[in-house]
């Protein structure tokens, strides 16, 4: 592990750049930063960044870059033409994307002699720096024991997560999935709930109530997929359709879309069809995965 006081440089700053480079120096560490729109490091400067001119000269400032842009194409663009500068030191990509383009980015970082870890960022930018943020990381575990140090200046929980270089992206989107499907079907609720009179903030401490169950539920229904057992004695997917037609045609009355709820209701259809009534509703990743 190297000392976090290591420099660093930081690519991209927009909010979570900025809140990176920002958790980067006030740990103490020598910070080099750049972006297209050089005047997003002006508060950095103020606080003792150095702003570099291109990414080359950024990366060449230090052993260890932290790159966060809106995408891989963005990513790709400003480190591919600073291999040579790159070479030997780490890239930790801390920008969002699919895991196969994880995987492309590890391989051609191996082939240019530049260490590579891929993370995700679970939590918002007012995080960054302080006891609740939380960072996901995969790939080689020798290169992550060497940055562990100075990544621990970013705040909160940082855990490994295996060789796959892929693996903090799968990670990352089937979290953002659980994410925004339970965003929708909030959102969607405060619409039926309004259409029916009741305010949305008189139905929020019930909807906690209802996040809260989810949350209970999450340990049972993993054990239940990955052992492939899915027991439907309290409520079978037959029960569970009853009350998605309930919601479908209550929200349609209203003329509110309900085409999240048709969607889920025809996966849960399609396991009624295969014949699986009476097995719990996780039985559908079946479904979904067959």
């Amino acid at each position: 592990m190297t000392d976090n006081r290591t420099p660093v440089t930081v690519l991209g700053l927009g909010p979570m750049g900025q809140a990176l480079a920002g958790a980067f120096l006030r740990a103490g560490h020598p910070t080099t930063v750049w972006n297209r729109t050089a005047s997003r490091a002006d508060e950095l400067v103020a606080q003792g960044a150095v702003l570099a001119a291109t990414p080359a000269e950024a990366v060449a400032a230090s052993p260890l870059t932290v790159l966060c842009v809106l995408d891989y194409d963005a990513a790709e663009a400003i480190v591919r033409p600073a291999a040579a500068e790159l070479k030997g030191r780490t890239l930790v990509n801390l920008t969002a994307d699919v895991p196969e383009r994880s995987r492309a980015m590890a391989s051609w970082a191996a082939d240019n002699g530049v260490g590579y870890l891929d993370g995700a960022i679970m939590t918002p930018t007012i995080t960054i720096g302080g006891p609740g943020a939380v960072f996901l990381y995969s790939g080689p575990k020798e290169v992550y024991d060497r940055v562990a140090g100075a990544l621990e200046s970013l705040g909160g929980t940082g855990t490994h997560l295996g060789e796959d270089p892929g693996r903090a992206a799968a990670y990352d989107l089937a979290l953002l999935d659980v994410f925004w499907t339970s965003m929708g079907g909030l959102i969607h609720a405060f619409a039926l709930a309004r259409a029916e009179g009741v305010t949305a903030r008189d139905l929020a401490p019930f909807a906690q109530g209802i996040a809260a169950l989810v949350g209970d539920l999450i340990p049972q229904e993993a054990r239940d997929v990955d052992e492939r057992d899915y027991p439907g004695e309290t409520s079978g997917i037959s029960s569970n359709v009853a009350t998605m037609d309930h919601i479908i045609h209550a929200a349609e009355h209203h003329g509110i879309d309900s085409g999240a709820m048709r969607a889920l209701r025809a996966v849960a259809q399609r396991a009624i069809d295969a014949g699986h009534a009476t097995d719990g509703f996780s039985r559908t990743v079946e479904t979904l995965v067959s």
